[in-house]
């Protein structure tokens, strides 16, 4: 498990940490960002399933010949398997899978126009939105 920060790091450049050759069976895409997501592509093993978490904006493109050759798998969360997602994650948490990589930032919950601002604006990773007063 390896969480990046895509503005500054590349997945090939993972995949030589880790020791790997031949492409991710599995991505979770976190960030909406639309440079990361075509990072991702390339560096897919075939037959290897991306999971679009974050929202890429409409303007987005898919270089749609990786997808169809690679036989990848693209699956985003929508209603019906929203619960069973949630579901999912609560048993790799309570596993002790660290999820903390992937939170950037923390914001108490009378700022969550802001926390909005800053998800839209593609900068951070997930938001935490603190909901006890300290």
């Amino acid at each position: 498990t390896l969480a990046l920060d895509v503005r500054t790091e590349k997945l090939a450049d993972a995949m030589t940490q880790l020791g790997m050759k031949e492409g991710f069976d599995v991505c979770l895409e976190m960030s909406g960002n639309p440079k990361a997501f075509a990072d991702i592509l390339p560096n897919m093993f075939y037959g290897g399933k991306i999971a679009l978490l974050g929202i890429m904006p409409s303007t987005a493109s898919i270089d749609w010949n990786v997808v169809v050759f690679h036989s990848l798998t693209l699956q985003g969360i929508y209603g019906r398997e929203m619960f069973e997602t949630w579901y999912k994650m609560t048993s790799l948490i309570q596993s002790g899978v660290d999820i903390s990589p992937v939170i950037t930032h923390h914001f108490p919950f009378q700022q969550f126009k802001e926390a909005i601002e800053l998800a839209k604006s593609g900068n951070s990773g997930k938001i935490v939105m603190e909901w006890s007063e300290r």
